[in-house]
């Protein structure tokens, strides 16, 4: 399994992931944000993606290798002689147990902490320091002592020309003319380095004898206004709790959070976890379908299966938390059938009348050696 769930977890992950990191570059390249602001925001959304692409790929890698298996007849020959389809799935669903319990965690304790850092490091990115671009003729103030216009700019609000800069300080003001500029952001972000060339400095420093000076090229740093203030804490929206802090917030009525967001959060998080061993159930009923057909839908109608399975737990979400319905129907209704079919979906591929007993005797015996004359 392991080569086929490697190769559909990057696939998968990279899909979901292209949407975001064109979203990220437009907000970034609009407040001046740096590459390690972004691959920090990359690596805080990793978690969440992580949780929707887990399911889909045991799901890819175990029909995979079904399906090779009984394209090659092997799946016959081992129930010819006496193995079942159920004894078969067992290692796969041993595989989605072990997910599951990595998936509990990643739902439970990572993605809380991942969220609230994400929307933290996208605040700061935002707030923090002065976006080195500017507009045609606008006049921009990036700290109390500067003014800075041009009447011309290009690249994103980067390449300036025909640019005007005025300093003031007490007792002293500094005039730049330049016929063309660069701004750049350095690695602090409350610091601009504005590189000019070609143009004019006049300095007057209050004693009616002003200083000219012609230069080809110069570099000014300044200090920008920081207007970000302190984020808020962790913990103001249920979708930041883990799940002890979830569970004791519901017990002790918290009044910052609605108790039916904190239940609707809380349930959703253990259905999705409780409900990948199932995958491999489906995986391997699905994959043996119309094994002599060119065209098998069985991967198709495994893919709408989740899909409309997590759309159903999504909205059943959304009705505790917004209408205070009870978890039980809303939620465990769609897990309780998700299960119910792909188990029913096993157990009829099984072919056996005594596939429930099969199931039983796989799981908790060995096939014991026959006893008795020969």
């Amino acid at each position: 399994m392991l080569p086929p769930f490697s190769i559909s977890l990057g696939v998968v992950m990279t899909a979901l992931l292209l949407e975001r990191l064109l979203v990220l570059f437009d907000v970034l390249a609009a407040d001046g944000g740096t590459l390690k602001v972004f691959a920090g925001l990359l690596a805080d959304l990793v978690p969440h993606y992580l949780g929707l692409a887990l399911p889909a790929a045991i799901c890819v890698s175990v029909f995979s290798v079904v399906r090779r298996m009984s394209q090659n007849n092997e799946i016959d020959a081992l129930m010819a002689g006496g193995t079942s389809l159920l004894r078969i799935a067992r290692p796969f669903v041993a595989s989605g147990l072990a997910l599951a319990a990595i998936s509990f965690a990643l739902y439970g304790f990572i993605q809380p902490y991942a969220r609230y850092d994400f929307r933290q490091a996208l605040y700061l990115a935002s707030h923090a320091g002065w976006a080195p671009h500017l507009q045609s003729r606008m006049f921009a103030t990036p700290s109390g002592t500067l003014m800075l216009t041009a009447d011309q700019v290009e690249g994103a609000g980067t390449r300036l020309f025909h640019v005007f800069l005025r300093e003031r300080s007490p007792g002293l003001e500094r005039d730049i003319t330049a016929a063309a500029g660069r701004l750049l952001m350095t690695g602090d972000n409350d610091v601009v380095r504005l590189d000019l060339a070609h143009g004019i400095i006049v300095t007057d420093r209050d004693d009616g004898r002003p200083t000219l000076t012609l230069f080809d090229s110069t570099t000014r740093l300044f200090r920008t206004r920081n207007t970000a203030r302190a984020f808020r804490p962790r913990g103001n929206d249920e979708r930041e709790l883990t799940v002890p802090e979830l569970r004791r917030a519901i017990r002790g009525h918290d009044p910052a959070i609605r108790r039916s967001h904190l239940l609707a959060e809380l349930h959703f998080r253990l259905a999705r976890a409780m409900a990948i061993p199932f995958i491999p159930l489906l995986a391997c009923a699905l994959a043996g379908l119309a094994k002599r057909q060119r065209q098998n839908l069985g991967l198709a109608i495994a893919a709408v299966s989740l899909v409309g399975f997590d759309h159903a737990l999504q909205l059943g979400q959304s009705l505790v938390a917004s209408r205070g319905l009870s978890p039980w129907p809303a939620i465990w209704g769609p897990y309780a059938l998700f299960c119910c079919a792909c188990t029913w979906l096993a157990l009829r591929r099984a072919g056996s009348a005594g596939a429930g007993q099969a199931w039983i005797w796989a799981w908790t015996w060995r096939r014991r050696p026959a006893t008795g004359p020969s």
